[in-house]
């Protein structure tokens, strides 16, 4: 018997995906197991493996297309079976339910919808651009012209590849036109990560009562302490590394800090789990190092990089996000001195790490050259008080300014 194959919720904020990529075609025998699809999440473009077996009957998305989660993808049953039926009956037990279906339709389906294929997009039409639907959807996007790109694949058909070259080359931001009485705009579509991040940080900077907190913390020990460790150690220690375990160790410190605002009560947390903002294409990702006050700072380290490898090739999995009990966002490395930064709910606290500065300082009574980083602890009110914030920022501080505590 016929079976409806559905966009799977492959994450917890997950409300849509897109289709990214088909690895079956119409008529293939799918087992249980079976890779079918990618599918882009809000976080991750991610493995669609069958728990379903039969003849892959129908093929209801193309490629590159964003569909809610739980809309009907594909068909599973034995050959030659016959589908309508079944897609009516989802269709109108969906329209009862008062949802309006955005992927099935009660009429017959054209022979360009249930024989998706790279194959069926190439036509003899020597006056069509032939494009995946990926490559037309990037080019979209990055305004990429596809009647100059050469195509590598089969009648000389545009594929995603075809275009990185181009993409890297051309700027996404809108070119600024000169001409007087000229308006120009761009408009890129909005990705599923970009949704997921705007509806959380809004939610948590409308519901969540932030106040700040910053303090500057001379460097300059673990300036040589990193130096120096880096000359023995085969693994290669980042500031970011040290700040990660000095965090880790002061939260331990300070119970208070390593918490969560549960409405009705509020959660203490005794493992330390350090969400480690990394900066991607298209947003923001947040993977976490668990029991990280129990790491030295070369685990820290390894992690760390293995996180921004895989959060860059889209590759981290939900559970590699999951979990955190604090957050820490630096963008020193960029060449911010301070910043602001918004709650990760349900953590009480984000600490937001600027660069390392050079400037005069004065020590013993005279101005002599330091190394100053400045830090902002943002605050949940209804978890953390003034006091409590500001305790912990002076053991981190204590921390980072003798950096060879978090040997001990």
């Amino acid at each position: 018997m016929a079976e409806v194959v559905r966009m799977p919720k492959m994450s917890d904020t997950m409300t849509e995906g897109v289709l990214a990529k088909w690895h079956k075609k119409i008529g293939d025998k799918i087992k249980a197991g079976d890779l079918i699809a990618e599918v882009e999440t809000d976080k991750a473009t991610m493995d669609f493996e069958s728990f379903q077996e039969g003849t892959l009957l129908y093929m209801g998305i193309e490629e590159g297309k964003a569909v809610p989660v739980d809309t009907i993808i594909a068909v599973l049953g034995k050959e030659g079976e016959n589908f309508q039926d079944l897609l009516s009956e989802q269709s109108t037990s969906i329209e009862k339910e008062g949802t309006t279906s955005t992927s099935v339709s009660t009429s017959t389906p054209s022979p360009s919808i249930t024989t998706i294929s790279s194959s069926s997009e190439i036509r003899n039409d020597e006056n069509r651009i032939k494009a995946s639907p990926l490559a037309k959807k990037i080019a979209e996007e990055k305004g990429i012209n596809l009647s100059s790109v050469q195509g590598s694949a089969d009648g000389g058909r545009i594929v995603k590849k075809d275009l990185e070259s181009v993409a890297s080359s051309k700027s996404e931001t809108p070119t600024i036109s000169t001409t007087i009485g000229e308006e120009k705009y761009t408009e890129i579509g909005v990705s599923q990560m970009r949704k997921t991040i705007a509806k959380r940080l809004s939610e948590s900077k409308f519901s969540a009562p932030h106040f700040y907190l910053k303090i500057s913390v001379e460097m300059s020990k673990a300036i040589e302490a990193r130096n120096r460790i880096n000359e023995l150690a085969n693994v290669k220690i980042s500031f970011n590394d040290f700040v990660v375990k000095a965090v880790a160790t002061a939260l331990k410190k300070h119970p208070a800090i390593n918490s969560s605002w549960l409405g009705d009560k509020i959660r203490y947390n005794e493992h330390v789990n350090i969400g480690v903002a990394v900066a991607v294409e298209d947003g923001l990702l947040v993977p976490v190092v668990r029991f990280a006050d129990g790491k030295s700072l070369s685990q820290i380290s390894v992690e760390v990089k293995d996180f921004a490898l895989r959060a860059k090739n889209k590759k981290l999995q939900p559970a590699d996000w999951q979990g955190s009990t604090f957050t820490i966002s630096n963008l020193g490395m960029f060449g911010i001195d301070e910043f602001t930064a918004i709650i990760n709910s349900p953590d009480a606290c984000i600490l937001a790490v600027g660069g390392i500065q050079e400037i005069p300082v004065i020590k013993n009574g005279q101005i002599v050259a330091g190394n100053v980083m400045k830090l902002t602890l943002s605050c949940d009110h209804r978890v953390v008080d003034g006091a409590m914030g500001a305790a912990f920022l002076q053991t981190l501080k204590d921390l980072l300014e003798e950096p060879v505590r978090l040997l001990i």
